[in-house]
């Protein structure tokens, strides 16, 4: 299991630097990220090498931080590779609120982070059918 950061946004020019600058100069690493956003405001969600500094940090700049659990699958990078991680997940009746990827370092597999009800049954699920749940030490 991981934890993620999720950083409230307005939609303003400066904000995103602001936040990712706060974290270069902690020395802090964002190895994942993704935002979602509407018209007002976004929602900016990291995976980074210090959660807890990180999200202190952030707080201290004012901003409105939350942390989740959330796993991480590696998948074979190759057209249908999701689809597995997918279906297996499905099949169990878990329901994915929602994922985003990021390239690892490795050739032949992608990363997915997933936000889902049950972590530790979505990865006992998802180790059962053959997929690598994704440790920090794997992504960091």
């Amino acid at each position: 299991m991981l934890r993620q950061l999720s950083v409230f946004l307005e939609n303003k020019k400066g904000r995103l630097s602001e936040i990712t600058q706060i974290l270069a100069d902690a020395g802090i690493d964002i190895r994942a990220s993704s935002i979602a956003d509407t018209s007002d405001f976004g929602i900016f969600r990291l995976i980074v090498c210090d959660v807890d500094r990180a999200e202190a940090l952030l707080r201290e700049a004012g901003m409105t931080v939350s942390s989740s659990d959330v796993i991480g699958v590696g998948i074979e990078d190759r057209p249908g590779g999701l689809a597995r991680a997918a279906r297996l997940l499905a099949d169990a009746g878990i329901s994915v609120e929602y994922f985003y990827a990021f390239v690892s370092r490795s050739e032949d597999l992608a990363y997915v982070i997933l936000r889902v009800e049950d972590c530790a049954r979505a990865e006992a699920v998802l180790a059962a059918g053959g997929l690598r749940v994704v440790s920090r030490e794997d992504i960091f």
